[in-house]
């Protein structure tokens, strides 16, 4: 096979690891990396567009592909506001995902969270459900939602929060009954994704962090 895959988020944790995998996989010849910096990595199949996420119209004509990917998404401190926060993890990722879909992009997979809920009272799981929800009405032919729980592995930036976050999901996940909420490691999330848009089967299709990690 000679498929294209496009990336967003390609610097973060779970795209990190969804780049490298792509880029080691023989069924794709082509990786399309969209994003406001460099990965700083070299490779014969990647294509690298560095862009500006507020100014789409001058670059959506090129998500042109087979597979979109997408790992967008920050933190509150990170954003600097919730406002903020809200571009990224969902005005971004949305407008990415409907201009992919106009372009005969047919696969999408996204990276959600555990617990999203669009109706939720909190800010995160909120606004996770709202992307959840507005791409499950895009002319995709298949899409895939991922709600992991909290991601396992090494990151550019110090989140001390989360590491203690981590620390106290691993003894959680030792608890009849909460183990689907262990921490998962990002690598085998974004192997997950891949795996889902491998299959004929279309529809929309979300997995929760029990299916993930099967997956």
């Amino acid at each position: 096979m000679n498929k294209t895959a496009i990336v967003i988020g390609a610097t973060g944790l779970d795209g990190s690891h969804i780049v490298k995998l792509l880029l080691e996989d023989e069924r794709y010849s082509t990786v399309k990396v969209f994003h406001r910096r460099s990965t700083g990595l070299e490779h014969k199949k990647l294509d690298e567009q560095i862009i500006d996420f507020d100014n789409m119209e001058s670059w959506r004509h090129q998500l042109t592909g087979d597979e979109l990917y997408s790992a967008m998404g920050t933190t509150i401190k990170n954003a600097g506001s919730k406002e903020a926060q809200y571009k990224i993890d969902v005005t971004y990722p949305l407008e990415v995902a409907k201009a992919a879909a106009s372009n005969g992009v047919r696969k999408y997979s996204l990276v959600s969270s555990a617990g999203a809920d669009k109706d939720s009272k909190l800010f995160y799981p909120r606004i996770k459900g709202e992307l959840d929800d507005a791409v499950s009405r895009l002319a995709f032919d298949c899409i895939t939602i991922m709600q992991p729980s909290i991601l396992d592995g090494d990151r550019n930036e110090n989140r001390p929060g989360e590491r203690f976050g981590l620390a106290a999901m691993r003894l959680a996940g030792k608890i009849p009954g909460l183990k689907k909420y262990r921490p998962i490691p990002a690598e085998q999330v974004a192997r997950a994704m891949i795996n889902s848009l491998q299959k004929d089967a279309g529809g929309y299709t979300i997995y929760g962090p029990n299916e993930v990690f099967q997956l």
